[in-house]
C-alpha cells in the first residue's frame, strides 16, 4: 500500500512539475512595463523610413524617390524636397539647386539618419512614432531581415532619446489570392526574438497601451484594397498578438476608413469589419484627403465626426485616436500610379493653419491621443519633418513644392505643441501656427 501511495505522490508530484515546466517555457516575452504605458496624452508620428539612395549599401537604388530607378523629371515620386542641411550622409541626385550644384537627398538606411530624425523628435517634444512595417516587408527571411535594419536603428534611437515607438503593419500589398497575415505572425515573433523589441526592461520605451505592447494594424475595411478581409486571417493575428501566451499579450490598434461607423464612403458596406473592431482597443480612422481647408465649415464638420467617432467607440469599450495631417500633395506620384489625376498642394497647409485647427478641434472634440500623418511622407505631402523652401528646379512633367516661406521646422515645433496642448499644459489654440519665431526644446511627458 505504501508502495502505491509513494508511486501515486511520485507521479503527481513529476506531472506538476512538467506543468510547470510548460508553463515556465511559456512566460511572456514582454517587459513587465515600458516608461510609455499609455498611448492616452502622447502625440504620435507615423514613419515611413522606406527612402533609399543610390550607393547607400542597401542594394535597392533610388526608392520611393522616384520609380523605375530612374532619378528624372518623369519619374519623381515626392512633392516635398526634404531640407538636408543637418544630415551626416547624403546623396547627389541628377537635380540642381538654384546654385547649379548638385540637390541631394538622405536614405532611411543610414543609422545616422534614424538618430537625426529622433533627436528632432526629442528636441521638439514630440512623443514618438509609429514605425511603418509593410505587408511586402514580412514575406519572405530576407525581406524581414533587410526590414529589421532601419526599425533597429530606430529602436535604438528612441531609447536614448526617450521617445515612444511601436510597429504599424500595413496590410497594404498582401494579395488577393493564395496570401494571409500568417507572415505578420511570424515577423512579429522575429522582432520580439531578434530586436528584443519589448523586452528591455520596464524603463524601455516601446509604447504600451492598457499596460500592454501596442501593435497597430492598417489597411482593414478599404474598398480599394484587393484582399476581402474575412479570408485573410484577420481574427487568427488579433487572437495571436492578444492571447498567445509567449509573443501575445499586446493591445492592438486599428487603422480604419473615416466612416467606419456608417460602413459607407471610403469604407466597405461589410459588418465584419465592425466584429474585427470589436476584438481591437483601439481604432484609428485615416482621415487624410477627407478634410479640406477649401470648404466652408470643415472645423466644424470635423468636430462633429470626431466627438460622434469618440461616442461610438465608448459604447463598445474602444479608446479612440483621430488622425490630423498639415496638409497633401501627391501631384508626382499621382501620375506614376493613377495617370495624373491629382492637382499639385490638393489640400493647402496654409503655413500650418489647417493643422492647427485640425489639432485643436481633435483636442476640444474630447480626444485623449492624437495620430499624426505623417513625419516623413514627403511622397504624399503630409511630412512635419524639415522640409526645403528652396527645392531644386524640377523640369517638366515634374512640380515640387516649397515650405510656403515658414521655417523648415515649422511642423515639427507645432507637433510638440499639439502634445503639450493635449496633457494641458497649453491653453488649446488654433492660432499657434502665426507663431514662426520658434526654437527646439524638449518637452518630454516622462
Amino acid at each position: 500500500m505504501k508502495t502505491i501511495l509513494r508511486s501515486s505522490f511520485t507521479l503527481v508530484f513529476l506531472c506538476g512539475f512538467l506543468a510547470l515546466s510548460v508553463l515556465a517555457g511559456t512566460a511572456s516575452k514582454h517587459s513587465a512595463g515600458s516608461a510609455y504605458s499609455s498611448y492616452q496624452g502622447l502625440v504620435m508620428c507615423g514613419y515611413q523610413g522606406w527612402f533609399r539612395a543610390e550607393g547607400d549599401g542597401a542594394g535597392r537604388g533610388w526608392r520611393h524617390y522616384c520609380t523605375r530607378g530612374k532619378f528624372e523629371p518623369v519619374s519623381l515620386k515626392v512633392d516635398l524636397w526634404p531640407d538636408v542641411s543637418e544630415y551626416e550622409k547624403t546623396y547627389p541626385t541628377p537635380f540642381r539647386n538654384r546654385d547649379g550644384t548638385p540637390a541631394r537627398v538622405f536614405s532611411s538606411w543610414d543609422r545616422s539618419t534614424v538618430e537625426l530624425h529622433f533627436r528632432w523628435l526629442r528636441d521638439y517634444g514630440i512623443d514618438g512614432v509609429f514605425m511603418q512595417r509593410f505587408f511586402d516587408v514580412t514575406r519572405t527571411e530576407r525581406s524581414r531581415r533587410d526590414g529589421r535594419v532601419v526599425l533597429g536603428h530606430a529602436l535604438k534611437a528612441a531609447r536614448q532619446n526617450g521617445r515612444a515607438l511601436a510597429v504599424m503593419y500595413d496590410l497594404s500589398g498582401l494579395h488577393a489570392k493564395g496570401e494571409d497575415c500568417a507572415s505578420v505572425i511570424q515577423d512579429w515573433k522575429e522582432l520580439v526574438d531578434e530586436l528584443k523589441l519589448t523586452s528591455q526592461g520596464t524603463d524601455q520605451t516601446y509604447l504600451y497601451h492598457r499596460d500592454k505592447p501596442l501593435v497597430a494594424i492598417w489597411g482593414i475595411g478599404f474598398p480599394d484594397r484587393s484582399y476581402n478581409i474575412r479570408d485573410i486571417g484577420l481574427d487568427k493575428l488579433i487572437d495571436f498578438l492578444k492571447q498567445d501566451p509567449e509573443y501575445g499579450g499586446c493591445s492592438v490598434m486599428l487603422g480604419v476608413p473615416t466612416y467606419f461607423r456608417d460602413l459607407k464612403t471610403d469604407c466597405l458596406p461589410d459588418p465584419y469589419l465592425h466584429e474585427i473592431m470589436g476584438k481591437a482597443d483601439v481604432i484609428m480612422p485615416w482621415m487624410v484627403q477627407r478634410f479640406t481647408p477649401l470648404l466652408h465649415n470643415e472645423a466644424a464638420r470635423f468636430a462633429s465626426h470626431v466627438k460622434d467617432d469618440l461616442a461610438w467607440c465608448a459604447e463598445r469599450h474602444l479608446d479612440y485616436a483621430p488622425c490630423v495631417y498639415p496638409g497633401f500633395s501627391w501631384y508626382n506620384l499621382s501620375r506614376q500610379e493613377f495617370g495624373g489625376r491629382h492637382p499639385i498642394n490638393q489640400t493647402p497647409r496654409q503655413g500650418g493653419r489647417f493643422y492647427c485647427e485640425l489639432i485643436s478641434t481633435a483636442i476640444l472634440s474630447g480626444a485623449k491621443m492624437l495620430y499624426v500623418a505623417m513625419f516623413d511622407e514627403i511622397d504624399e505631402g503630409t511630412a512635419i519633418f524639415k522640409c526645403s523652401n528652396e527645392p531644386p528646379q524640377a523640369d517638366p512633367p515634374a512640380k515640387l513644392l516649397a515650405y510656403e516661406g515658414v521655417p523648415a521646422d515649422h511642423y515639427l515645433w507645432l507637433t510638440g505643441q499639439a502634445g503639450q496642448m493635449l496633457r494641458g499644459k497649453l491653453p488649446v489654440s488654433a492660432e499657434i501656427y502665426l507663431q514662426t519665431n520658434h526654437a527646439a526644446k524638449a518637452t518630454s511627458p516622462l
